[in-house]
């Protein structure tokens, strides 16, 4: 079974990261690797919850997973512990035998440095998705929820 392992250090405290992860609308912004765009069909963030998610090559000669050039996938929170773990399970949408299954994606958040560092570990990645290209893709929407959380944390509050 193979699996990818990214890390990456925010500049805002935990209870921020977590979240902009369960954060419906943030989930569009991030969660989504370049030349990609994100449509949330469906999220429900609380444990058991589901989600429907496809991402779509903005390049219209890369075939998707699922579809044309989109990548559809379905899954569940499995456990939401605040502002420190996220585990979801999840699977494509194909008919593609090389590329079902399920996997699980476990986040976790810690202290670290005045911020926060995440260890997303996606495991169980079926034999026709490309460990390469997983952990590139993690590393572009990470990069992505650093951005976004970060410019969020600048942000003076808002007097009611």
């Amino acid at each position: 079974m193979t699996a990818t392992r990214s890390r990456c250090h925010v500049d805002a405290p935990r209870s921020q990261v977590y979240a902009a992860i369960l954060d419906r609308s943030a989930v569009t912004e991030w969660q989504v690797p370049d030349g990609m765009t994100c449509q949330v069909h469906e999220f429900e963030a609380h444990e058991g919850g589901l989600f429907r998610i496809s991402l779509t090559y903005d390049d219209g000669d890369r075939p998707g997973k699922t579809s044309g050039r989109t990548d559809t996938y379905h899954g569940h929170f499995v456990e939401l512990v605040p502002d420190e773990r996220i585990i979801e399970v999840l699977e494509f949408e194909t008919t593609d035998p090389a590329m079902r299954g399920e996997m699980t994606i476990v986040i976790a958040l810690s202290d670290a440095g005045g911020g926060t560092d995440l260890v997303a570990v996606h495991g169980g990645l079926p034999s026709g998705v490309s460990k390469a290209d997983n952990e590139l893709g993690w590393q572009m929407s990470l990069a992505k929820l650093k951005a976004l959380v970060e410019e969020r944390a600048r942000k003076p509050a808002r007097a009611g």
